[in-house]
């Protein structure tokens, strides 16, 4: 199967132009891999996404969860790898998903390709995702502690052993926060940011756990509206990105009732939809660190 790093020969230079070499010899980078994955389903092509190889059928998986035509286990009867166009050769990049019988799907099978940036974006309306909605977070219970919450970017750099290695990959973790310290139930890395929450999502689904309730979907960059779409459909009732949310994030997160942060950084956040589910901070030495929101 291909992997998840290729390494390519580079020249490096100081900042003065030099490089920090002699001329004749090269070094190597290790570079997060970005290949094409063809899904299909019933035998016919569905989409084709750029995305990192690694835990592909938890990306197929999340991904149908995300494009509202599956909500649990029983729905995925199978996955499938099968051999490329060019000869039969066996890529690892195309994947064959098999569907109960009763699963309706759209009423166009439509043919997507996307890059690992964009992510893909069938619904383009916050009212179509609202009709898709197989979960309600809004009806999620779950309290917060915001030291607790501003544990989880730490957590997730602490894990992400792709990036480590290249520096140029996104990650989503899931956690419970229930307990004396955040639990990690699952991190994947992607190229692409959406890939990767759809690989942490389909992990869930293969392991029978829709909806999740009581989560927190923590991620490494912006928080953009396909995202909010994502964790809403899996019944996840908190996101938080270390970075900027988009305003139709927001808006989306207020109509769904997903908890949105966003620029969460271990000292600071900001809370754009969801307030209600913040709770004080659970270790009094840190309480003053914490301004009321």
């Amino acid at each position: 199967m291909a992997r998840m790093t290729q390494r390519r020969k580079i020249h490096r230079f100081r900042i003065d132009g030099s490089r920090t070499e002699h001329p004749i010899r090269f070094k190597e980078d290790v570079l997060a891999a970005e290949e094409p994955l063809e899904i299909r389903i019933g035998g016919k092509s569905f989409a084709v996404t750029m995305r990192t190889p690694g835990d592909d059928f938890d990306l197929v998986a999340g991904f149908l969860v995300s494009e509202g035509i599956i909500r649990s286990q029983s729905e995925l009867v199978s996955l499938r790898f099968c051999a490329g166009d060019t000869g039969g050769t066996q890529t690892f990049n195309v994947i064959e998903a098999q569907l109960r019988s009763d699963v309706v799907m759209p009423d166009t099978m439509r043919h997507v390709y996307t890059s690992s940036s964009c992510g893909i974006c069938g619904t383009d309306s916050i009212e179509a995702v609202r009709k898709t909605l197989h979960f309600d977070p809004s009806q999620d219970e779950l309290q917060i502690p915001l030291d607790v919450l501003a544990e989880l970017p730490e957590r997730l750099r602490g894990a992400q052993a792709l990036f480590e290695k290249t520096g140029g990959v996104h990650a989503a973790g899931l956690f419970r926060v229930d307990g004396p310290s955040p639990e990690m139930l699952c991190l994947r890395e992607d190229v692409g940011r959406h890939n990767a929450v759809d690989k942490v999502v389909g992990w869930a689904l293969r392991q029978d756990l829709l909806p999740l309730t009581g989560t927190v979907l923590q991620v490494s960059g912006r928080a953009s509206f396909e995202l909010v779409q994502k964790a809403a459909l899996a019944g996840i009732p908190a996101l938080a990105a270390v970075s900027a949310p988009s305003s139709l994030a927001v808006d989306l997160a207020a109509e769904t009732g997903v908890t949105l942060v966003g620029f969460s950084r271990g000292h600071s956040l900001n809370v754009y939809a969801g307030r209600e589910r913040l709770a004080p901070p659970r270790k009094s030495s840190r309480e003053e660190n914490y301004a009321r929101l």
